[in-house]
């Protein structure tokens, strides 16, 4: 067996529409009409006002962080485990990057390592809804409205995520979801953004394309981004959206087989479902009990010796070479972050993995710990 780490699923109904998108979508009222729709689509499915799709992710951050004036002196606060792109765009926009502790079940920022973070000089806080498991969301958010911080959802890894009947991607001022070609629904790469205020999102939608002024051609007023999509890709998002809820279920169907494989074997933990909610697990991820005794490496080096593909979970933040000076403070400042993230991996999650693969994989993993 050949197993993937991600992939996406795609069927006739993507051919179809993209090749649509290229036969039909370069001119006249069809030129964006892929994107635009995309856009209002994913927008009313997630209970928000507007949505501006990007080239990827960290470029919707950026935007984000640009309309909301956070710049040179100003401090944006991440968790310690995420992917570099929650955070990069903090650096791009000339502010500091502050890290945060996660919980011990959940894996996402938590109140106490937030309000611990807040200074003078904090304008936002980016909480991370990783793997696809969701925060305490109504403690963050009244912390942020309180401390009058603005809170931005990184969604990317939470399409179909619930928590209390409202969708990830809900919350904050701001909200974001990444499409490369690992994710749930793709585009290859892609983003989103999605916002409720008015004056953000056309500051926003200013800002993606280039500072053009709307009423008269090639004359900027700015000096912007060139942060536009285009309608083969969201000819393709576009696609796989009408099939959201499969995909999702997809999803949640590779976690479970998985915990079904893990059966009788004590002292793991698996992606949680958030209490009266969801989990859309993007990845379905693995933390070994302190009882095993094994480290992320050392689990890693034995699967691949059997030609079983890995991943990681996701390392502090403060201990990559990125981020120089920060992480023997974070080591005693962020505990559960670095001892949760020492014993995590991402287990293999592709949409076309097969009931055999997960078990064959499973029986791999169990046999590195003697069960």
């Amino acid at each position: 067996m050949n197993i993937e780490m991600a992939g996406p699923w795609l069927t006739k109904l993507e051919e179809d529409t993209v090749l649509d998108a290229v036969r039909n979508g370069w001119y006249g009222p069809r030129k964006y009409w892929y994107v635009e729709a995309f856009e209002a689509e994913f927008a009313r499915y997630h209970g928000r006002k507007y949505a501006l799709m990007t080239p990827n992710c960290t470029t919707a951050i950026h935007l984000l962080l640009l309309g909301l004036g956070i710049k040179a002196g100003d401090e944006v606060i991440v968790p310690e485990c995420t992917w570099i792109a929650s955070a990069a765009p903090i650096t791009h926009v000339g502010a500091s990057t502050v890290f945060a502790d996660i919980d011990p079940v959940h894996w996402c920022i938590t109140p106490q390592s937030l309000e611990a973070a807040i200074t003078p000089r904090t304008k936002a806080v980016i909480a991370v809804d990783l793997y696809g498991n969701m925060p305490d969301m109504d403690s963050l958010l009244e912390l942020a409205r309180r401390r009058r911080i603005a809170y931005i959802e990184d969604a990317a890894e939470a399409l179909g995520s619930v928590y209390k009947g409202a969708r990830a991607g809900k919350f904050g001022v701001g909200s974001v979801f990444s499409f490369h070609r690992t994710k749930t629904l793709t585009t290859g790469e892609g983003g989103m953004l999605l916002l409720d205020d008015d004056a953000l999102f056309k500051r926003c939608k200013f800002l993606r394309d280039h500072g053009r002024d709307e009423k008269q051609h090639y004359f900027n007023t700015e000096v912007a981004y060139k942060y536009m999509p285009f309608n083969v890709q969201a000819a393709l998002g576009y696609a796989q959206f009408q099939r959201v809820e499969e995909l999702v279920q997809r999803k949640r169907w590779i976690l479970e087989s998985y915990k079904q494989a893990f059966a009788g074997v004590p002292d793991l933990q698996f992606n949680p479902e958030p209490p009266g909610g969801v989990n859309g697990v993007w990845c379905s991820t693995l933390v070994f009990g302190k009882s095993h005794k094994l480290d992320k490496a050392t689990v890693m080096d034995r699967l691949q010796a059997k030609g079983l593909p890995v991943r990681p979970f996701f390392y502090p933040l403060s201990m990559l070479p990125a981020f120089p000076g920060r992480e023997e403070a974070a080591r005693r400042d962020h505990p559960v972050a670095y001892d949760v993230s020492s014993r995590g991996i991402n287990l293999p999650s592709p949409l076309n993995i097969t009931a055999a693969e997960i078990a064959e994989y499973a029986r791999g993993v169990r046999s590195v710990l003697g069960a």
